[in-house]
């Protein structure tokens, strides 16, 4: 076998893990890019990438997928990057632009809006840029990724999504795996998950790095608080029932 293929997500939230993957040994003997979490899933599941950061929605889209990792993008509560924002009420809402980015994040609205909300909005596609419109007053929009520090503050209402779960569930809220899509050799994966758990303790490192980069974002307190990067079995719990809600959607 040549070198391993890695599709890993191109947001912030995956910097812990790339940082892990680039200060390790394990560097030399992947290919790796980064990607929009919909990417990741495509060349899984096209047999692009070997392994990739798989939006949990589509996981179910590639053949032979199965978890290789102990660490995942998740969160126990508010996660600030995937929120719902409109400029009025949950009630009043009657259109939510969705971003395709992500299925997760498709998922995981209508399931709230159903479930936890009991609303019925129309559903529309968000074309290229639309996080950067206005929208009409009524409408509301699903904005995730580093896009979402800035949308937040740009709307009366923000709704934090891993929030809402939280809230309607108890349970954390898994966003994206480490999947594969062949066996591989046990001794990689083993490696993997060591560079995964270096990324993750030494975060701080990444911290320093990335506040130069995004000052207004309190990256200090968004993976200090925010985000959960460790697969236990809370959130094994959690991804559980969502992929069960999903199936009434």
């Amino acid at each position: 076998m040549g070198k391993i293929r890695i599709s890993a997500v191109s947001y912030l939230n995956t910097k812990p893990f790339v940082y892990g993957l680039q200060h390790s040994d394990l560097i030399e003997k992947v290919d790796l890019s980064l990607d929009i979490p919909s990417l990741c899933a495509f060349k899984l599941s096209n047999d692009l990438a070997d392994i990739g950061l798989v939006p949990v929605a589509a996981i179910a889209d590639v053949p032979g997928a199965h978890i290789i990792s102990d660490y995942c993008i998740a969160s126990s509560g508010a996660v600030r990057t995937v929120i719902l924002v409109s400029n009025v009420p949950l009630k009043e809402i009657t259109n939510i632009i969705l971003d395709d980015q992500s299925r997760t994040s498709v998922q995981l609205v209508k399931v709230l809006a159903k479930h936890f909300w009991k609303i019925a909005p129309v559903w529309e596609n968000g074309k290229t840029g639309f996080a950067e419109q206005e929208l009409d007053p009524t409408t509301a929009a699903v904005v995730i990724g580093d896009k979402a520090f800035a949308a937040s503050a740009r709307y009366k209402y923000c709704y934090d999504m891993g929030e809402a779960w939280k809230t309607f569930t108890g349970f954390d809220f898994v966003f994206a795996c480490w999947i594969a899509n062949k066996p591989l050799p046990i001794e990689f994966v083993s490696e993997f998950n060591q560079a995964m758990e270096m990324g993750v303790l030494q975060i701080q490192q990444v911290i320093d790095e990335y506040e130069k980069v995004y000052p207004d974002y309190r990256i200090n307190e968004y993976f200090h608080e925010n985000l959960g990067l460790v697969f236990d079995e809370p959130k094994r719990k959690g991804l559980e029932l969502f992929l069960n809600l999903i199936k009434s959607l």
